[in-house]
């Protein structure tokens, strides 16, 4: 891997979460000084072996508290932002302080900034998620107008809390009701929205004020998504495919329960797609070729197999 980012101080934003931790590894690789900045910095700690000695280092932030930035970014040459909540401080998070963390960005002199956000972004969307992420994304570029914007789509990896989640439900259920069976996803690879972010960073001259839509290279609805999951998983459970108005019914009854299915704003955005709207420039166009679910789903899913990889037969 080319040291295109060697020694540039990056700060990473969010980063301990899924897809900070493959962001980390991605811009280590590179040779970046890597700062991870966090509300609960603590989670993150996992991610100091993957860099040198004094590669990685960690700083307590909170975008809802502007006056702890400064010193998050403070001699960054460029910052991304992975933060995000589906809690009832979204816009706080999402949009007021992704705006507050692009000027403290801008203030400190960093040359580049990445801000995640997420296709169907929407400031006239029907979930505050939606319209939180589209405030973001506006407060961010008016703070620091050469920025880049990702929306990526769902992500999935072998430590995904997507993939893996149904698949333990395809292995211990043997009736399994899917919502949304119809809803358009289009799956992207984790590593690859990694590189996406990386690109972004190392050449924020081309693409710097553009907003990207970061979607994997195959459209499949929940329902093919759940047979696919099952069958790598070597399992044949039932699937019920509940019809829109059930799902929805079931989402405003159990919703507000701890460990719902679904809650009513997942419900939303479940039915509403995610897929690539085709308006804005694609992943292609940072140089990335998407890799396929396929790829990976028979090789990933093999602990959920009945004996796991002990699931074959011995030969005499």
């Amino acid at each position: 891997m080319a040291q295109d980012l060697g020694g540039k101080l990056v700060v990473l934003v969010g980063g301990t979460g899924f897809l900070g931790r493959h962001v980390a590894q991605e811009l280590l690789n590179r040779g970046a000084r890597l700062r991870v900045a966090s509300r609960h910095v603590e989670r993150a700690f996992a991610i100091k072996p993957l860099g040198n000695l004094g590669q990685v280092q960690f700083a307590r932030a909170d975008l809802t508290r502007p006056e702890s930035l400064a010193r998050a970014v403070a001699g960054a040459d460029a910052v991304v932002n992975l933060a995000g909540t589906f809690g009832s401080d979204a816009d706080a998070v999402m949009g007021r302080g992704a705006g507050a963390l692009a000027a403290a960005a801008k203030a400190a002199g960093a040359a580049a900034f990445v801000h995640v956000s997420a296709i169907g972004a929407d400031a006239e969307g029907e979930t505050g998620y939606a319209r939180a992420k589209a405030a973001g994304e506006a407060s961010v570029l008016a703070a620091f107008p050469t920025a880049t914007v990702l929306r990526p789509s769902i992500l999935f990896g072998p430590d995904d809390s997507f993939i893996n989640r149904f698949a333990g439900l395809v292995s211990l259920l043997p009736v399994l009701p899917v919502f949304a069976p119809e809803a358009k996803l289009q799956p992207l690879f984790v590593d690859d929205c990694a590189l996406a972010i990386a690109a972004a960073l190392t050449h924020p001259m081309a693409h710097g004020g553009k907003t990207f839509e970061l979607a994997g290279p195959e459209i499949v609805t929940m329902l093919a998504l759940n047979q696919r999951i099952a069958r790598a998983a070597g399992r044949s459970p039932q699937l019920v495919a509940l019809p829109d108005a059930l799902s929805g019914l079931i989402a405003a009854a159990t919703g507000w329960l701890p460990g719902a299915p679904i809650t009513g704003e997942q419900w939303k955005l479940l039915k509403a797609g995610n897929v690539a709207s085709g308006a804005l420039p694609g992943i292609a166009a940072l140089g990335i070729a998407p890799r396929p679910l396929e790829l990976f789903l028979d090789r990933w899913l093999v602990r959920f197999r009945k004996h796991g990889r002990f699931a074959d037969r011995l030969t005499a």
